[in-house]
């Protein structure tokens, strides 16, 4: 009986990554196409946070919070991407076991505390929009800090709750992680306990996570309707409702990949890879494009930035 378990279990060895299932022919495209992605993630987000620090008009609580925002998009998708182009070009597409629990662990560390952060930042807009007489003192240089600091927080701790449940699971030999990351729900179908428990207590997890986040979020921009609507002249409600419509893109591409990926049966495990793509690099790389595009004030920066830039090199 030791033997038979020390051959079906194995707490060392290597996954393997299997990614997408496509044709040898079609790896070099999708590599270019991972490629041409996380390139605009680095230029976008390093962009948004260049402009962020060097212009002092953006020394608000929004972009503060912005600027943490790129800096979390940049890293959560340096965890998976890099690895994911390895791997068109690996015929083995293994990833450690160390290396397996360090990317799960910090790609759920930067994905959680994602989330906690655009539930402040929908706060943030409620006292600009609803309170606009007293933002400055509710959304002091203390309170934005404190806010980043806890969201980070919740999501290391969450990190290391998920980590340790998943990874304690035993594996079997076979260790092919149908994904291109390492992720939960890829990871549970190569155990060979029963794992039962282990996905009632993630599904609370989750949820603890998730609900008061989505609720904060859906409470504030209830309020915020509400105080647009009574706003007489057109320019005025034109104007409120720019400043949460970049929020809101955000908010709905993160939450919507992530709810597709999940809510996605097993038997589709093709579906997951696409709503985790979603979420994991097309999300990071349409931040800095939302908020750029549909700000006036970070297009005036980036202009300003680029006219310094020019003046310099000529």
């Amino acid at each position: 009986m030791g033997d038979r378990g020390t051959s079906n279990h194995s707490e060392t060895t290597d996954f393997i990554l299997v990614g997408f299932r496509v044709r040898t022919e079609l790896c070099i495209f999708i590599f270019l196409v991972f490629l041409l992605i996380y390139a605009m993630i680095i230029l976008g987000n390093v962009g948004m946070m260049a402009i962020i620090i060097t212009d002092t008009r953006l020394n608000t609580p929004m972009y503060f919070f912005l600027g943490n925002l790129s800096f979390i998009d940049l890293f959560y998708s340096s965890v998976i991407a890099p690895k994911a182009m390895t791997s068109f070009w690996s015929q083995t597409k293994s990833i450690s076991f160390a290396g397996c629990v360090a990317q799960f662990f910090l790609f759920t560390l930067f994905i959680v505390t994602e989330g906690f952060l655009l539930a402040a930042m929908a706060y943030d807009r409620f006292v600009a929009i609803c309170n606009p007489l007293l933002y400055s003192v509710q959304m002091s240089t203390r309170l934005c800090t404190q806010l980043v600091v806890g969201s980070y927080f919740c999501g290391c701790i969450s990190s290391v709750l998920q980590s340790s449940m998943t990874f304690t699971l035993s594996f079997c030999t076979f260790r092919a992680v149908d994904h291109f990351y390492c992720d939960t729900r890829p990871l549970q179908r190569l155990s060979c306990s029963d794992i039962s428990i282990h996905k009632i207590v993630s599904f609370a997890l989750s949820s603890i996570i998730i609900l008061p986040t989505i609720a904060v979020i859906i409470v504030s921009y209830m309020y915020i309707v509400s105080t647009v609507l009574k706003i007489r002249s057109t320019e005025g409600r034109k104007k409120a409702f720019s400043t949460c419509g970049s929020h809101l893109g955000v908010v709905s591409v993160l939450y919507g990949g992530g709810f597709f990926m999940y809510l996605t049966p097993d038997r589709f495990p093709e579906l997951s890879k696409v709503a985790s793509l979603c979420y994991s690099l097309i999300t990071p790389m349409l931040n800095p494009l939302i908020y750029s595009l549909r700000n006036k004030d970070v297009k005036e920066a980036l202009k300003k930035l680029l006219k310094k830039k020019h003046a310099i090199f000529c």
